[in-house]
Parts: structure tokens; C-alpha cells; sequence
């Protein structure tokens, strides 16, 4: 399996993660700042949440590490969380700016 295909599967799986308060995925809300694969199928992803006292932290941290690690090509995972840049609205993308109505 190639990096792109095992990239294209990571973030069709961080689709189907949703915050617990938002009906918007974490992808989709801007969530995810990096994904990188290295040349072992390594998985290191950076991500953030919408705020800091954020109730999910956790909960969302171990299921993005533990439904990536169930991918096929996938040989180990490590999910950082991190607060810089802080989150804000304009990460969104569209389609999630659209449905919590931003735009």
C-alpha cells in the first residue's frame, strides 16, 4: 500500500470521528493540523480540539489513535495533541462552515 492510499484512508476515517458537540467531523472541522506517514507505515498525527477544557480531550484522542491503528497498512500510530495555533473558526472547512451555518 502507497503513502497516498494509506493517507486517503486515514482521513476518510477521521470523517466518520465526530466532536461530541458539533455535528461536524474532526477533518472537516480543522481538527487536524499534520498526518505524517513515514517509510516504516508510521503514523504521526498533530491534532488540536475547539478548546482547551474541551470534555471529549481524551475520549477523541485514544479513538483517533485507535481506529487509524485498525487501518490496513498502518504499522504504528502516535496522536499529539496541541494548543498552537489555537483552533478557531476559519480551520473549518467550507462544507463544516456551511453546515453549522457560517456561512
Amino acid at each position: 500500500m502507497t503513502e497516498a492510499e494509506i493517507r486517503e484512508k486515514i482521513i476518510e476515517t477521521l470523517k466518520g470521528i465526530y466532536d461530541p458537540e458539533l455535528p461536524v467531523n474532526i477533518y472537516d472541522l480543522g481538527l487536524i493540523y499534520k498526518i505524517e506517514i513515514n517509510d516504516d507505515h508510521n503514523v504521526f498525527i498533530l491534532m488540536t480540539l475547539t478548546a482547551p477544557g474541551c470534555p471529549a480531550a481524551q475520549t477523541l484522542i485514544l479513538e483517533v489513535d485507535e481506529k487509524v491503528r485498525q487501518l490496513e497498512g498502518v504499522n504504528d500510530v502516535l496522536v499529539t495533541l496541541t494548543w498552537d495555533p489555537p483552533w478557531e473558526k476559519s480551520m473549518m472547512s467550507e462544507a463544516a462552515q456551511l453546515e453549522l451555518g457560517f456561512l
